[in-house]
């Protein structure tokens, strides 16, 4: 019988994982990445339709047929009130479905974002399916906590549009507990920190004998990892204008501060685990004198003297969250870490004094939601084969 799937279905990048007789593995996808992009779109050249990693390639060069972020507007009404404030953050059009729900423009037609999410489903479908050497038809799908009934049932029709019979929307903060293993006998509180690429939310659980249940959550849907890339490409420029006395900030060609927005990518993860690290960037951009380059050293502590503000953007949902659920942070036990902005040393020292103890991150935080997601799967597929052999 086929395996059912965990899928975290991010929204900024996707992950999948199995149960094998090793326990909870992450899929890979076709090109071998352990995350996709939740990302669709149409190709400018071809109007092939494109997901995952072609998609985001051609982001910069044809946003307004890259759909990313969709998950922003599922199960969403247009009038809803955070729908329009949603929208100016992304680069494609948004219009009333016939229904009254949210509608995404892309590829000279109207889409709903469950056909959206859907389409990034049937990719992950359809790569795990090529790397198991088997047919995908079942999954548990995450969502986050503070998603409403409609949300929900808006994931589940975009499962059962990519060919999946969902059987579980599972809480992410549920399947972060799940996969660490802490729904075993006893009885804690425990907090869950994830800072994704574009949004961050909190939430506090209480685990007693197996049970899981939630306490609160608080967040911000407007706030992640972007804010870090978006301090460090001001940081770069700031670096390159005190040594060649050029703004790239001004200039009318685009290229010098993509490539600085690229470079802050590696920059971020790099300082994750080094105290320092080079930048060369050959030919920036050139003046009357000839091009310049870009060759210079960046400290962790220089970097993080630049985000020290960005940060501070999560001490307030931290402690809302704990005054929602009445606990204080002396009584929070554990904190599991996720979303890629919790490898950054500043994060975790400052997640560690705003709870009193250090927080858990011994699996990676960009796949830890889809391997709980797994784990549940495995439960529930194990139900299914019982149940409809009448045993």
């Amino acid at each position: 019988m086929p395996r059912a799937l965990g899928i975290d279905l991010g929204t900024t990048n996707s992950a999948m994982a199995v149960m094998t007789d090793c326990g909870p593995e992450i899929v890979e996808n076709v090109d071998g990445g352990r995350t996709t992009p939740s990302v669709v779109g149409v190709s400018s050249k071809t109007n092939e339709r494109l997901v995952g990693d072609s998609a985001k390639r051609q982001g910069v060069t044809n946003p307004i047929n890259t759909i990313c972020a969709a998950k922003r507007f599922i199960g969403k009404r247009y009038q809803d009130d955070d729908v329009q404030s949603d929208g100016s953050l992304v680069p494609f059009d948004i219009q009333p479905l016939a229904n009254g729900d949210v509608g995404i423009v892309f590829g000279g037609a109207l889409w709903s974002p469950t056909e959206v999410s859907a389409m990034v489903l049937r990719k992950l479908r359809e790569d795990a399916e090529a790397k198991l050497g088997e047919r995908v038809t079942q999954a548990v799908v995450t969502v986050p906590a503070y998603f409403n009934d409609a949300q929900r049932h808006a994931t589940k029709a975009a499962g059962q549009i990519a060919g999946l019979e969902v059987l579980r929307v599972l809480n992410e903060p549920t399947a972060a507990v799940l996969a660490y293993g802490m729904e075993k006998p006893g009885d804690r509180t425990i907090a869950v920190f994830d800072l994704d690429v574009c949004t961050f939310d909190i939430t506090i659980l209480h685990v007693s004998d197996g049970l899981v249940d939630l306490k609160s959550a608080n967040g911000d849907t407007h706030f992640g990892c972007d804010d870090f890339d978006v301090r460090l490409v001001d940081l770069l420029a700031d670096l390159f204008q005190e040594l060649e006395g050029i703004d790239l900030r001004e200039s009318t060609d685009r290229s010098p501060m993509q490539r600085l927005r690229e470079e802050s990518e590696r920059v971020k993860i790099e300082l994750s685990t080094q105290r320092s690290i080079k930048i060369d960037l050959p030919f920036l951009t050139a003046d009357q004198t000839g091009p310049k380059h870009m060759r210079v050293s960046l400290t962790r502590a220089k970097f993080e003297q630049a985000v020290a503000d960005v940060v501070e953007r999560t001490v307030g949902p931290c402690n809302k969250a704990m005054d929602d659920a009445g606990v204080s942070a002396g009584k929070v036990d554990d904190v599991l870490l996720v979303g890629c902005g919790t490898r950054i040393p500043l994060v975790q020292r400052r997640v560690e004094e705003i709870f009193g103890t250090r927080p858990v991150s011994t699996i990676n935080p960009d796949e830890v939601v889809a391997i709980g997601a797994a784990l549940q799967a495995g439960v529930l597929e194990r139900h299914t084969r019982t149940s409809r052999r009448g045993t």
